[in-house]
């Protein structure tokens, strides 16, 4: 189905999107005690828990960051004890990122006030709607990660 898109009276979804991320983060900081964490050292920590080994370019990648300063950031979080460099194995000059146990505290408490911000930022949604919603923006994901 093809979904042509009113432009009279409504926001483009671009913008909405970017006010959504922008004000959960907003949020998130406002509520976050992950002590010497930076945003964005938190959030490469939430990305290699849920990807575990991957490559330090791809890592880069998905955060939009240039890859030297991806190093400085990993830089920073081994020194702090919280992720470990493995070299890759099909790959002699890349590295795969691992969590160590020492990223589990600070991890827990990121998880903890982002599930507390997802829930303020769903509050007036039904079940359903918060199903549609995820389902609405898993498909959209797939179809842009697709193409470009």
């Amino acid at each position: 189905m093809v979904v042509k898109m009113a432009t009279t009276g409504r926001e483009s979804l671009g913008f909405l999107l970017a006010d959504v991320s922008r004000l959960m983060r907003r949020a998130y900081l406002a509520h976050v005690d992950c002590g010497e964490l930076t945003l964005a050292q938190a959030r490469a920590l939430l990305r290699i828990s849920r990807q575990a080994g991957m490559r330090q370019i791809d890592l880069a990648e998905q955060m939009e960051i240039q890859p030297i300063t991806l190093a400085r950031l990993i830089d920073q979080l081994e020194k702090a004890g919280h992720v470990e460099r493995r070299p890759d194995p099909d790959d002699r000059r890349a590295y795969r990122l691992h969590l160590t146990r020492k990223a589990a505290a600070p991890l827990a408490a990121i998880n903890k006030v982002a599930a507390e911000v997802q829930l303020a930022a769903m509050k007036n949604l039904d079940k359903a709607e918060v199903e549609a919603l995820f389902r609405a923006m898993e498909k959209m994901r797939g179809n842009l990660s697709e193409r470009f």
